[in-house]
């Protein structure tokens, strides 16, 4: 079982990775899992500019739980 929440970051609205990270938590502690993943698709005009294959970017992020978040930036 995985728990995966994805996102779309749009122009002249904040990064949506805290809200991510809050949905996320919730899946988790409702499975019982200890780590997910959180993907973001920046579709901001600025982002436009970058290209495709240089866009990919993982970090990592822990919630308060303990559990482990990769998030993928694309």
């Amino acid at each position: 079982l995985v728990a995966i929440e994805l996102k779309v970051w749009r122009d002249k609205q904040a990064d949506p990775i805290h809200e991510g990270l809050g949905q996320l938590e919730r899946y988790l502690r409702r499975l019982g899992l200890q780590s997910g993943f959180l993907v973001i698709f920046d579709r901001r005009r600025s982002a436009e500019e970058v290209p495709w294959e240089e866009r990919p970017r993982w970090e990592s992020a822990a919630l308060a739980g303990g559990e482990q978040v990769r998030v993928l930036r694309l």
